[in-house]
């Protein structure tokens, strides 16, 4: 997903998982980083919920759907994103489609 999307969300502490280090963990490993660091994950991955066990873990997973992952197509979600952040509770998966 393009960093730049972070410039969106406004009033969020928003970390790549890049820039946090983790960009070469698999799937499993790099959720069981993020349950000791973020409230939530955002991702573009739509088969991540279906590979995944999301239940019960301590951070909300939001999967954004857009034509593509390109910033252009992704910016349209952000408003949706910033109103789902606060509502989305622990365990919970929500995908966001415009």
């Amino acid at each position: 997903m393009p960093r730049q999307l972070a410039r969106e969300l406004h009033g969020h502490e928003v970390r790549s998982v890049v820039e946090l280090g983790w960009g070469d963990l698999d799937d499993g490993p790099l959720l069981d980083a993020v349950a000791s660091h973020c409230d939530a994950l955002v991702t573009v991955d739509k088969s991540l919920p279906k590979q995944q066990s999301l239940s019960g873990r301590p951070f909300a997973v939001v999967v954004l759907r857009a034509k593509s992952n390109r910033l252009t197509d992704l910016i349209p979600l952000a408003p949706l994103l910033l109103k789902a952040l606060p509502e989305i509770a622990p365990g919970e998966v929500r995908e966001l489609t415009r």
